[in-house]
């Protein structure tokens, strides 16, 4: 299967799972910081203070992308580095170091790909209230301008956020995430406020990003199916539904919020908080959706699983785990659902341009005595959503790039490091990287701009 002549393949990583070196050059603490700290928020009592140290080892972690011949990489900003308090003029040793990897990633023929906020909001923003209020929308907009002044002449594409779902529900409604929030009614504040953030985000890039510049969000759209054939499941499926996709995409591309979503809150919140002019900054045109995928959602009708969650006002909704293989984190492999998720924003929203930006699964991968590590499991999944990838191109959506997460074995959040997604294998105690038989395969994907299905 042979992809179009100028499709970008990448791969894609996050400052806090990658970096470490939290103390660094001014960088303030980040409530990735504080919520790691924190005993029993992330397994292990990990933290992300090495992570793996990206941040000291970036050439030669540039390098080595080189040799996997990646044409792409997508990478975030630690808003902390920029801004240690989140306000205020740029620290400028924070600025040179993304500008040190922009012209190593120059230097090696790969293009930048940069996404401004990957979750690690700096803390004294979450001490005055966090993604709850709205002057943390105004803040990044500063914090975006400071950026694009400094990078824009060499990044051609800008994501403002990456995942506000994750953003708003795992971290303000089920704790599971920094900041460990669990208020219903906040999280629906700080989804708003997030949105508000990219499109206050995306014209302040507008303002100093040159003409050629595309600005784009990334959402985790999620492919919502019924899980036993019944009414009920079905209103299940368009209430889940609501929450995970349209309360994002509804907004950002028709200009005001579900009402159907609305309703269902409504004995949380009045939504009093969304402005007048709110949605119109919102919904500012975008160049680009980029989309991360990885598995399926199955919900039936309740009760849900005790304690708190990530979907305000679904007590009575319950999430069932499918037949068939799983990843090391419990999720189900399942390609259709990204082919649903792609043709849904196609003909459902706009013939905007699409990229995935993340794509990838977690297996319990292991180091041989040969130095290398047989990922088979891994190989079959990307494999199997690239030819969905194809088929989508094919039949009409406008799909320009795919980028596999992730590039290294990483900090993966409240997991610490107990889940390995990468197509390269990180030993963390002494650092040393080691390709994945899946990265050898990726580089012959890339070669050869098409995969091979037997």
């Amino acid at each position: 299967m042979e992809f179009p002549e100028g499709f970008v393949w990448g791969a894609a990583t996050a400052a806090y799972q990658i970096e470490g070196s939290p103390g660094a050059d001014g960088r303030g603490p980040s409530i990735w910081d504080t919520f790691s700290h924190t005993p029993g928020r992330v397994a292990d009592g990990d933290t992300g203070d090495e992570a793996t140290d990206h941040y000291r080892r970036y050439r030669d972690d540039v390098a080595m992308m080189a040799s996997l011949g990646l044409p792409a990489y997508r990478f975030s900003v630690s808003w902390p580095r920029i801004q240690p308090g989140g306000k205020g003029p740029a620290n400028v040793a924070g600025l040179d170091h993304y500008d040190r990897l922009v012209d190593e990633l120059a230097a090696h023929g790969i293009t930048p790909m940069l996404t401004l906020y990957h979750w690690d909001l700096p803390q004294e923003l979450e001490d005055s209230g966090g993604w709850g209020e709205r002057d943390t929308a105004a803040r990044f907009a500063e914090y975006a301008a400071l950026v694009g002044e400094r990078l824009g002449d060499r990044v051609p594409l800008w994501t403002t956020l990456n995942e506000p779902w994750c953003a708003a529900f795992l971290g303000y409604a089920a704790g599971v995430h920094a900041p460990g929030r669990t208020d219903p009614a906040l999280s629906l504040r700080a989804a708003h406020h997030l949105l508000l953030a990219h499109g206050l985000g995306v014209d302040a890039l507008r303002e100093v990003l040159p003409a050629s510049a595309q600005v784009s969000i990334t959402l985790n759209l999620s492919a919502v199916m019924p899980g036993a054939t019944s009414p009920e499941a079905t209103a299940a499926v368009r209430r889940i539904d609501g929450l995970a996709n349209r309360l994002f995409l509804d907004p950002l591309f028709r200009g005001h919020y579900p009402a159907d979503v609305l309703r269902a809150t409504e004995a949380l919140t009045d939504w009093s908080f969304v402005s007048e002019d709110d949605l119109a900054v919102i919904s500012t045109p975008i160049d680009l959706l980029g989309i991360n995928y990885y598995t399926p959602t199955l919900v039936d009708a309740g009760p849900a699983e005790p304690g708190p969650t990530a979907w305000p006002g679904c007590s009575d909704i319950r999430f069932v785990q499918p037949p068939g293989p799983k990843t090391a984190m419990g999720w189900a492999i399942d390609a259709q659902g990204l082919r649903a998720v792609v043709h849904r924003v196609h003909e459902e929203y706009s013939p905007i341009p699409q990229m995935i930006t993340e794509n990838g699964a977690a297996f319990d991968d292991e180091l041989g005595a040969d130095g290398g590590v047989r990922d088979p499991e891994r190989i079959s999944y990307l494999r199997d959503h690239l030819a969905v990838v194809h088929e989508a191109i094919e039949a009409g959506v406008d799909l320009r790039g795919y980028f596999v997460w992730s590039l290294l074995d990483n900090f993966e959040w409240s997991y610490g490091y107990s889940k390995r997604f990468g197509i390269v294998h990180v030993d963390y105690p002494t650092q040393h990287r080691a390709w994945k038989d899946s990265a050898y395969w990726y580089r012959q994907v890339i070669s050869t701009n098409g995969i091979h299905i037997e």
